[in-house]
């Protein structure tokens, strides 16, 4: 098992965005790191994916190839868009809390979570630029004026549906989720500067984690969501993805801690520990 970044440089990261924040330079960023896990055999990916399936139901679960001898696997619990008749629905995710297997504890952290001044700022930018990139596309679009709570195995997330009426009948669900990538969920804002930050900060090459995967059919139907939750195979090494959203607020060790949840989703799949 290695990580990369190590947790105490990535928290290192966090600091450093959170003082440029604190400065006025940007709002948000999104800092992710990665797990490496090298065994003596090669996974067994179809295995894998019927337990992420199993293990978080309600999400999205998908391997695709992402280049030769690789396959991308996950478990995304975030739609990004999806379209249907001329309907489009989104449900940006950002503001998370670890889960608790002690009953109390679970329910104090998710209303923690709905109170929490930090995650409800963090949400907020990303519904606003949500909003921003669909109305150009949308007759109509509603938008909740405050978020609910969502779960996953491992996770509270804050969570916000945002439906509507697209304007033209040639729009298609790839146009909606082009538009829309990368929120601020998974890049920061504002977007070209968090990409640099991101590109400073984080030793390794994304890939495909924080891009979109999905589907759509021949009249422009569809449904693409965020690649988080996941991991790349190759071979015996399977190599797994995490991040968190930094603002002003943020602190490295909860930032760290929150990385640490995440991957506790596909930990579970592979029968390893950190």
């Amino acid at each position: 098992v290695r990580e990369v970044p190590a947790a105490g440089r990535y928290g290192e990261a966090v600091a450093v965005a959170v003082a440029r924040m604190r400065a006025g330079e940007f709002d948000k960023v999104v800092l992710a790191r990665t797990l490496e896990l090298t065994s003596a055999r090669e996974p067994d990916l179809p295995a894998m994916l019927r337990r992420l399936a199993r293990h978080d139901p309600a999400g999205y679960t998908f391997a695709v190839p992402s280049g030769p001898g690789r396959t991308l696997v996950g478990a995304s619990p975030e739609l990004l868009v999806s379209l249907r008749d001329g309907r489009l629905t989104a449900n940006p995710l950002a503001g998370s809390a670890p889960r608790s297997t002690d009953l109390a504890e679970d329910v104090r952290r998710a209303v923690a979570l709905l109170e929490s001044e930090k995650d409800l700022h963090e949400h907020a930018v990303v519904v606003a630029a949500v909003r921003e990139a669909l109305a150009p596309f949308c007759t109509a679009l509603e938008v909740p004026e405050r978020p609910t709570l969502v779960r996953t195995a491992a996770m509270w997330h804050l969570s916000t549906t945002v439906t509507g009426e697209v304007s033209a009948p040639d729009t298609t669900a790839l146009d909606l989720a082009s538009a829309l990538h990368p929120t601020p969920a998974v890049c920061g804002t504002p977007t070209e500067l968090a990409r640099r930050v991101i590109a400073e900060s984080e030793p390794f090459d994304r890939g495909a984690y924080t891009g979109m995967v999905g589907w759509q059919n021949a009249d422009g139907d569809g449904e693409w969501v965020v690649t988080i939750r996941c991991a790349e195979a190759e071979g015996r090494t399977l190599r797994l993805f995490a991040g968190a959203g930094v603002v002003a607020a943020s602190t490295p060790e909860a930032e760290t801690a929150e990385t640490a949840a995440k991957f506790r989703t596909f930990l579970h799949a592979v029968g390893a520990a950190l």
